[in-house]
């Protein structure tokens, strides 16, 4: 006779086994116990940041055999799938919007597994789970940010609405050099990525790759002092502070690297990527100056040349973006899913997401018309599985 499954909502992932977690989570570093329960453990989520934990356990006969992050939300800041005017419009419905439930990685938008489970009927177990935890609060909805591709089918088979975005990433077709990937190039694409790294260099700046151990804590606070002015720049809030950063650097440090511009032997640009065995993930940036094509060296063509030298299949650029395409990183769609408790709102919202995935799917389909390679590339690159 088979166990009965059991439900379990905790509010802090220290209450879970990391061992148990990881078993479920896969290799790609953000739905690791270790970058989760670290943004907790910094502050970064929880209290006052209007992220309150409420991940979704599944358990049987005593054993985790799944689990769902999951964040009972005061805003939607941080999400990278954007649905202020949803609640604006639902306000104007005369609903209250906040709080809502969501599964994501905080301030993340990478494409991962977000139903934490070994088999589907699991993964189905966690969507009903979910449903019937959203149900009990009252919540106006639950979204399910940056799904794998299997997740989505599942949600979708649950009956949520899908949302299309659009990311840029970089695919490595088996290059030795980086020279080797502009050889692939149209000449004026090729051109332009040649005449800006050369300012950089004229310039004086160097780089270094910096992995793990080799990271030290002073290029951990150059970093984030870098990171805290951009975001301050486009004036916003930075999301994360420099004790996240340091127990990143020390317990995911098999994940790491950091691009570390030089100028004049002192540090002057950097760049944070996380990587896995098949994926190099871009995600902050910061400079002490400007100097014309610095942000795309320091971002895009140092990483680049990190994922070629480490053979890494993919590299993802991170949110929004179209001047990626000129360097090289194709477009394709990303996916989320969205439960909205309020019937004839839900409908209002599926017939509004038809007309948006036409757009998207019109988007994509002119900037891979002004692709940047002087042979068609193949832009289907499988998400994580």
């Amino acid at each position: 006779m088979k166990t009965e499954a059991q439900f379990e909502i905790i509010t802090s992932l220290s209450a879970v086994d990391a061992v148990e977690w990881d078993a479920l989570a896969g290799s790609q570093p953000f739905v690791r116990h270790a970058f989760l329960q670290g943004l907790e453990q910094a502050s970064c989520v929880g209290g006052e940041t209007g992220w309150s934990p409420r991940h979704l356990l599944l358990k049987r006969a005593g054993m985790l055999v799944g689990a769902l992050p999951l964040y009972l939300r005061d805003d939607s800041y941080g999400e990278f799938v954007f649905d202020f005017a949803w609640a604006d419009a639902y306000t104007r419905y005369g609903g209250r919007y906040y709080p809502k439930l969501l599964t994501a990685v905080p301030f993340t938008p990478v494409t991962g597994r977000r139903l934490l489970a070994n088999h589907d009927a699991d993964r189905l177990l966690l969507i009903d789970g979910a449903l019937d935890y959203a149900q009990q609060l009252g919540v106006s909805s639950w979204h399910c940010l940056f799904p794998t591709a299997a997740d989505t089918d599942l949600l979708m088979a649950k009956g949520l609405l899908q949302r299309f975005g659009a990311q840029f990433h970089w695919r490595n077709s088996g290059y030795e050099t980086f020279d080797d990937f502009l050889g692939e190039m149209s000449h004026d694409k090729r051109k332009k990525i040649k005449q800006e790294r050369r300012k950089v260099r004229e310039a004086g700046v160097t780089f270094q790759h910096r992995v793990g151990a080799e990271i030290e804590a002073e290029d951990w606070r150059f970093f984030y002092a870098c990171y805290c002015h951009t975001y301050r720049t486009h004036h916003s809030p930075p999301y994360m502070n420099l004790e996240f950063f340091l127990d990143l650097g020390q317990r995911l440090a098999a994940n790491v690297m950091l691009v570390i511009g030089y100028q004049a032997g002192e540090r002057f640009s950097v760049a944070l990527n996380l990587f896995d065995e098949e994926r190099l993930y871009g995600r902050y940036w910061g400079t002490t100056g400007f100097i014309s094509g610095l942000h795309f060296e320091t971002c895009y063509y140092q990483s680049i040349e990190f994922a070629i030298a480490r053979k890494l299949a993919v590299f993802e650029g991170g949110a929004q973006g179209a001047h990626k395409l000129a360097r090289g990183l194709l477009p394709l769609t990303t996916t989320s899913a969205h439960w909205i408790a309020d019937e004839n709102f839900a409908r209002a919202v599926g017939d509004f997401l038809q007309r948006e995935q036409r757009g998207v799917a019109q988007y994509v389909d002119e900037l891979n018309a002004s692709s940047p390679f002087r042979d068609a590339h193949d832009v289907s690159i499988n998400p994580p599985s």
